[in-house]
């Protein structure tokens, strides 16, 4: 999501290029670039314009220092406005308060409350919280349902909702449980529609007057663009909303809702839904995605990621082979798929890498489930002499390995060809190419960074 923003970002640095400093004209003239991109990402229009004159304001006249270029100071200062127009840093649920506190979910239907209430469940057991969960939504046939099933999934309490109660009762009556049983959290999980009505917001604005929230959390779909925002605006005018949920961010749309969401209902992004999957639900971080945005990457979720899901003793001994300078062989290749399919493949790695490694990256091989299981049953095909010298695999043993993998020789051609990609990649950071990569990026990086 947000790739054409990025792109047009980009193009923003080429305007300015050759000028000594930044002017009027040439601001101006990179200002209809973002104006422009910030419109097709489906940003509102007077986010938009407030947008564009903050950054002017702070660009104008700017010096171009140091190593700085012209294009790479105006994309400092498009940088920092987009974190300020995101909120700045990320806020983190408040739950300072008596046990059990109480956070109430509140959108649209279909907006993902129910997936983000088990994500929410799950994230806060990870902190050693006591969670009960509860499905106030007795409308929709399967509502109930699915919280069940998250619930038993993740291993969380459930308060068992009567559908013949009204969702008033059956919020009170968790609440009531949770404090007999010393949850420390009651997730409350409420009815949407399919558009805004009287009917659920009179029903949502009574269940948060009955069990005080010290969390009302709005759950938007960030791929339903300008309408998301309606929606925000309408829900923050009649709940006193204390943060965002954004979900389905993995999505492939504008994604203009991610920067205009915080501006209109005037509380913060306090999570991002980044996948389907119970761990997809990640703090919100303004600046690591304004990073992205600007094909800058977001190397500390990277890092995050790779330490939550990367095997500390397979990525010990693949370094200890480098330093005795042993090459990167196809059982490498295969442990690398498999590290990488812990952390959402390569299209979710590359999302987050800077945008000049992830064009370097670009003939990596499509890494989704399917094809990850297809690639090791390939290598496994192989002999341990063929795994560690692929130079010996020609025709003859190209056949072999196709019948024992129940593939065409084209697949197993295929594969080669994606490994020398990769032994390329390896090459590039064994030799420090990385290393080079980010000290060039350092002066694209706004404030202390530079």
């Amino acid at each position: 999501m947000l790739d054409t923003l990025t792109q047009r970002l980009a193009s923003v640095i080429k305007t300015v290029r050759g000028h000594a400093r930044l002017t009027e004209d040439n601001v101006q003239e990179a200002l209809r670039e973002v104006r422009l991109a910030l419109l097709e990402a489906d940003v509102g229009l007077p986010v938009v314009r407030e947008f564009t004159a903050r950054v002017k304001e702070k660009a104008l006249g700017q010096d171009v220092v140091g190593s700085l270029t012209p294009g790479q100071a105006l994309v400092g200062v498009v940088h920092d406005e987009l974190v300020a127009l995101m909120g700045g840093t990320n806020a983190a649920l408040d739950l300072a308060t008596t046990p059990p506190a109480v956070i109430l979910l509140a959108g649209l239907q279909g907006a993902g409350k129910t997936t983000s209430a088990g994500k929410l469940a799950r994230l806060l057991k990870g902190q050693k919280k006591k969670v009960l969960l509860v499905s106030a939504d007795v409308y929709r046939p399967a509502a109930i349902d699915q919280l069940k099933s998250l619930a038993a999934q993740l291993a969380i309490d459930l308060f068992p909702s009567d559908p013949s109660q009204k969702p008033v009762d059956i919020a009170v009556n968790a609440l009531d449980w949770a404090r007999k049983h010393y949850h420390d959290v009651l997730i409350v999980d409420t009815a949407g529609r399919l558009a805004i009505d009287e009917a659920m917001m009179a029903e949502v604005k009574a269940i948060h007057a009955a069990v005080k929230p010290v969390e009302t959390l709005f759950v938007v779909d960030s791929m339903q663009g300008q309408d998301a925002v309606n929606v925000a605006k309408a829900f923050s005018e009649a709940l006193p909303l204390t943060g965002v949920i954004l979900t389905k961010l993995d999505g492939d749309a504008r994604g203009g809702a991610a920067l205009s969401v915080r501006q209109v209902t005037g509380v913060p992004i306090k999570f991002a839904g980044v996948s389907e999957k119970m761990d997809g639900l990640e703090p919100f971080h303004p600046e690591r995605l304004a990073s992205r945005i600007l094909g800058m990457g977001d190397i500390l979720s990277l890092v995050e990621e790779a330490r939550k899901n990367v095997d500390e003793v397979e990525a010990k001994k693949l370094a200890d082979k480098f330093k005795k300078g042993k090459g990167f062989d196809l059982e490498d290749f295969k442990t690398q798929l498999q590290q990488m399919k812990k952390m959402g493949g390569m299209s979710g790695l590359m999302d987050k890498m800077p945008a000049q490694f992830a064009q370097a990256a670009s003939q990596a091989p499509d890494l989704q489930e399917k094809a990850l299981k297809r690639t090791e049953g390939i290598i496994n095909a192989m002999t341990p002499l063929e795994r560690a010298k692929p130079e010996l695999i020609k025709a003859s043993r190209k056949r072999r390995i196709a019948t024992g993998a129940g593939v065409q020789v084209q697949e197993v051609n295929r594969l080669l060809n994606q490994f020398e990609q990769m032994q390329k990649m390896m090459k590039m950071m064994k030799s420090g190419g990385l290393a080079k990569m980010m000290r060039g990026m350092k002066g694209m990086l706004p404030g202390g960074m530079r």
